[in-house]
């Protein structure tokens, strides 16, 4: 049942970090400092005051850069392959014991694949925000989706379950707004 939870855990960070590269990655890292959970043995440096510092000003930078209209399209551009590598990392230091097949492929496809199909979500809606409203919607869409990662973050450390829930509720509705975005662009 540990290891469930674990994989519940991964992929609704990894969600998570397909909203915000850096929120997960601090909520985690503070989580683990207090002793809320245990980081798989290799990722245990995650829970440092070094690391917590780090993540906390990457995760200020990077949310009021997403403030800044065509810059947030610009970051979305990139961000797309580094949220699959954070996705894949995040699920890797907060899996159970697996066996080492199992465990990378799980961090590779669940967290990475989640991660990067969310980011790629929301550079859709925010390339159909900038269309349509020549960027001003654009801080509206980064203030929810900062506050959607942080939400899933924090309720995948405190109830995975809840979070879970939360992430095929999130997935349903972007997928919504993905065909609705997609008709908006055309």
């Amino acid at each position: 049942m540990e290891q469930l939870i674990s994989v519940i855990l991964g992929v609704s960070l990894a969600s998570a970090v397909g909203f915000r590269i850096f929120i997960p990655f601090l909520v985690v890292s503070i989580a683990a400092h207090f002793g809320y959970f245990d980081l798989n043995e290799n990722w245990e440096w995650i829970g440092g005051i070094s690391s917590i510092i780090t993540f906390a000003v990457a995760t200020v930078v990077e949310v009021f850069a997403y403030f800044i209209p065509f810059v947030d399209n610009l970051l979305d551009t990139i961000a797309i392959p580094i949220a699959g590598i954070a996705g894949s990392a995040i699920m890797l230091s907060t899996i159970g014991e697996f066996d080492p097949l199992i465990t990378y492929s799980l961090a590779i496809l669940a967290g990475g694949g989640t991660a990067a199909l969310v980011k790629s979500a929301t550079s859709t809606s925010r390339l159909a925000s900038s269309t349509v409203t020549a960027g001003l919607a654009n801080p509206v869409v980064s203030a929810t989706e900062s506050g959607i990662s942080s939400a899933l973050s924090l309720s995948a450390v405190f109830v995975p379950l809840i979070a879970f829930i939360l992430v095929v509720l999130v997935l349903f509705l972007m997928f919504k707004l993905y065909s609705k975005t997609k008709r908006v662009i055309r």
